[in-house]
């Protein structure tokens, strides 16, 4: 089915800029500063696309070798992340998979060694070699060895001690503290639970780990229809989307008014410069192209599941060709890398999250071709919208660690991960809510448009 859906004409959307009826406040004045600036893009853009027919372009080979040289070796810029290096695997590794970028098998095994030296002897993964488990980067390296996909990459999860970790980290109210003794708020939630699913947790120990989950996540609505990080907070889009992908991998979302979160998500994008804010009243931001702009499909399907009416994803509920002039027209730094805002320097954050949410406005109405603005080489691959890993990575994963469970398959003590006896489809809810989340996977991929060869010390 052929979409409605066209792009704008950037010039006639002036009239959606900010006025603020001769009352400024600050955050009045970084709006109109951050749209002047935005303007002059526009303007620009719409002078050369009226002399180059192929505008907008998807500067893929820069954001290729970008995201090859990051791998290889970071700049002294990314010492204060020290203690996010898997954050910056996945990152990168993701970010290449929408690209289709392939890294050396040599290089990849590297990732898998370093990933395995921030394996904490008690479970879960750390920032770096030595340092404490974290329910962040144990989130970040579960998907990095996913994406990596190897039977060496998946068996440097052990999933005893990743259960114990987790086990560690969990209040009696079924919320989750992001490591022992640390902060509780909805992203320990989702990290544990999207890291539960891709290891293919028995229903059992689900139930028993994530009893009351969804429940205290539901506590964390606020009267603005979002998610704050914990009860009584502001609503924000990182939080929302942690929170509405938690309960559609665990279900519980009849606990939620989940129209009113469709609502607040849908008004996050903004009416002028095509991408999302994360929270009311802040400035468009490029990272929340995904938090936001995944978050409407799955607040579609969460819908659609409540009422039973798979219709409700036959359309998308936020402007995709906005969305995507925003990433390929303003955040596109020319030797590489995405960007947050006009102005603001690439940062490998960014360039993930970003082209994730491009991938999300391309691919986010699976019945339908591929929405994509400008040349058809612009098109990106998709990304699951719950896990932000490749779809087939997501199943691979799931299927790998399931056969591990089979009875007669090589001992998980082996391979360094948990042994459960019990199959999948002991738990009726749970395997219905597994088969849900799986069914926003595509096909295989196409071949790859760019292929690495360069390998040198990670």
């Amino acid at each position: 089915m052929e979409s409605n859906e066209r792009p704008r004409t950037l010039s006639q959307y002036k009239r959606f800029q900010t006025n603020d009826e001769g009352r400024k406040t600050f955050s009045s004045i970084d709006q109109i500063k951050t749209e002047a600036s935005i303007e002059r893009i526009y303007d620009r853009y719409e002078q050369l696309a009226a002399l180059d027919a192929t505008l907008p372009k998807l500067l893929r080979g820069d954001h290729a070798r970008y995201l090859q040289l990051s791998l290889e070796r970071l700049s002294t810029a990314y010492e204060s992340l020290d203690s996010s290096r898997p954050w910056m695997v996945y990152w990168i590794l993701n970010a290449a998979s929408i690209l289709n970028l392939r890294f050396p098998h040599e290089l990849l095994d590297r990732v898998v060694d370093f990933l395995v030296k921030c394996r904490g002897k008690d479970g879960g993964f750390g920032g770096g070699p030595g340092q404490d488990p974290h329910l962040a980067t144990t989130y970040a390296a579960v998907n990095s060895l996913c994406i990596i996909g190897t039977d060496r990459a998946l068996s440097a999860i052990d999933r005893p001690s990743l259960k114990r970790f987790m086990w560690s980290v969990r209040e009696s109210n079924g919320a989750f503290r992001m490591h022992v003794g640390g902060e509780v708020d909805v992203r320990g939630a989702y990290c544990a639970i999207s890291a539960a699913k891709l290891c293919s947790f028995t229903p059992e120990d689900e139930q028993r780990l994530f009893e009351g989950t969804s429940g205290w996540i539901a506590e964390c609505q606020t009267y603005e229809g979002g998610f704050g990080g914990a009860p009584d907070l502001e609503a924000h889009g990182g939080y929302s989307f942690c929170a509405a992908a938690a309960l559609m991998l665990l279900g519980g979302e009849n606990r939620c008014d989940l129209k009113a979160l469709l609502r607040w998500t849908v008004n996050r994008q903004m009416a002028y410069e095509g991408g999302f804010q994360g929270r009311t009243n802040k400035l468009v931001d490029g990272c929340y192209s995904f938090w936001q702009g995944a978050l409407v499909p799955i607040v579609q399907g969460l819908i659609a599941r409540a009422e039973g009416n798979q219709s409700i994803m036959n359309v998308s509920l936020f402007n995709r060709y906005a969305l995507q002039e925003y990433v390929l027209i303003c955040c596109q730094r020319p030797n590489g890398g995405l960007i947050d805002k006009p102005g603001k320097p690439a940062d490998l954050y960014h360039t993930c999250y970003t082209l994730s949410g491009l991938a999300v406005a391309q691919h986010c109405e699976t019945h339908s071709p591929p929405l994509v603005l400008g040349d058809e080489r612009n098109e990106v691959l998709p990304t699951h919208p719950v896990h932000n890993i490749p779809p087939k990575a997501a199943l691979d994963a799931y299927r790998y660690f399931l056969e591990l469970d089979q009875p007669g398959s090589a001992s998980e003590e082996n391979h360094c991960n948990g042994k459960s006896a019990d199959p999948m489809d002991a738990c009726s809810e749970n395997e219905s809510d597994r088969q849900t989340s799986s069914s926003h996977m595509s096909s295989e991929d196409s071949s790859s448009n760019y292929t690495s060869s360069r390998a040198s010390e990670y």
